[in-house]
């Protein structure tokens, strides 16, 4: 008889401890993420400003204007949380952009010569914005749309999906163009970014992020951070910044990123700098694999980037100007840099080079996943 209220009392504090469990498992879902968003007016027009905030603190701001990540917020080695992207005093200032500051750069990311390129036997004329050549979409490329936005609902991550649909002819591309982003945050300070477009007409499809980087949280250009950049090879470029055709080697040349190199340290070599397409594959077979790693010593932060694409343009932001002012801190020349993950430059002029051709059926998708952490 004395086993009985024993095994009762045993019943009961199963129950009770499976009950603080499952209070703690979602208390734990409530504060390991937080996403909000609030509108924006944009000029005429209206836009949502997303927040994404995981449990280790690293926040993201999102626009649903242009596809911008307007802030990356990450740790130094000391906990320091600090802003890691080039970006505005506001949201707002966003309208005005011309450098393409972190923004969804398409149709076609990077250069076009002459805006024109055959498809079907059929010449086509895209709209002219950089000199002779076509640049990042056009005059009114994806980075100057207002996309439709909303919050995803996900168990173990933070997410925002965006959507806009090209219309056929817009700034001379053919096909209508339904283009879906997607930017998730999960709790390995990880932000992957998936892009998908489908058409009704063989088209041509290009899309990158243009995050400027600085892991410094802007004390300092991109001079002294540390590039590794996992390409062989890269395209060379004429004075328009249009590929030659050739595939070279980055063995003795100041291109060279195979192992640990600080930006500066060979930049004086190329020119006005970097702004150059790197050999990640030969061909296109959309499996991700690691593409460069950039690191700011002083700062201990780290930069994984990782894709799909079968190249990736290293910019060492050499048409800052220094007129943009934010926080008090003038963006000059090389104060960031950018790794957009690509097709290469003019690929539709260039049948040596992986084809960004797309046609009806077939699904474009580009997965970009930025993983952030700190080194001692």
């Amino acid at each position: 008889m004395r086993k009985y209220p024993f095994l009762l009392y045993l019943v009961f504090a199963i129950f009770i401890f499976s009950c603080d469990q499952k209070t703690d498992q979602k208390s734990i879902e409530k504060v390991d993420f937080d996403v909000h968003a609030h509108i924006l007016k944009m000029g005429d027009q209206e836009a949502k400003v997303f927040h994404l905030k995981n449990g280790n603190g690293m926040e993201v701001e999102l626009l649903s204007y242009g596809g911008v990540l307007s802030k990356i917020i990450v740790p130094d080695k000391n906990g320091n949380f600090e802003n890691i992207l080039l970006t505005y005093n506001s949201p707002e200032d966003f309208l005005y952009d011309t450098y393409f500051f972190n923004a969804t750069a398409g149709r076609y990311a990077n250069r076009i010569a002459k805006g024109k390129f055959e498809l079907n036997g059929q010449e086509y004329q895209l709209a002219t914005n950089n000199g002779e050549n076509h640049l990042h979409g056009g005059k009114v490329g994806f980075n100057k749309k207002f996309w439709d936005a909303e919050i995803m609902e996900l168990d173990d991550a933070a997410g925002v999906k965006m959507s806009y649909t090209s219309p056929d002819g817009e700034e001379g591309y053919p096909g209508n163009l339904k283009t879906t982003l997607t930017f998730i945050l999960d709790m390995e300070n990880k932000l992957a970014i998936t892009m998908t477009a489908e058409t009704d007409k063989s088209t041509i499809v290009n899309l990158t992020h243009h995050g400027y980087f600085n892991l410094s949280g802007m004390k300092e250009n991109i001079l002294n951070h540390e590039l590794t950049i996992f390409a062989d090879f890269y395209t060379p470029v004429d004075g328009g910044l249009i590929p030659t055709g050739e595939i070279a080697p980055v063995q003795n040349t100041p291109f060279d990123f195979t192992s640990p190199r600080i930006v500066g340290e060979r930049i004086a070599e190329t020119g006005n700098g970097y702004d150059h397409n790197y050999v990640i594959k030969r061909e296109f077979d959309g499996e991700v694999v690691k593409m460069a790693e950039l690191v700011h010593g002083e700062s201990g932060r780290k930069m994984t980037l990782y894709s799909n694409m079968p190249g990736v343009q290293f910019y060492s932001g050499n048409f800052l100007d220094g007129k943009q002012v934010t926080d008090g801190i003038s963006y000059t020349k090389n104060y960031g840099l950018c790794l957009e993950p690509q097709f290469f430059p003019d690929s539709p002029n260039r049948p040596e080079f992986p084809s960004p051709r797309l046609d009806p059926g077939q699904v474009y998708q580009h997965k970009i996943v930025y993983e952030f952490e700190i080194v001692k």
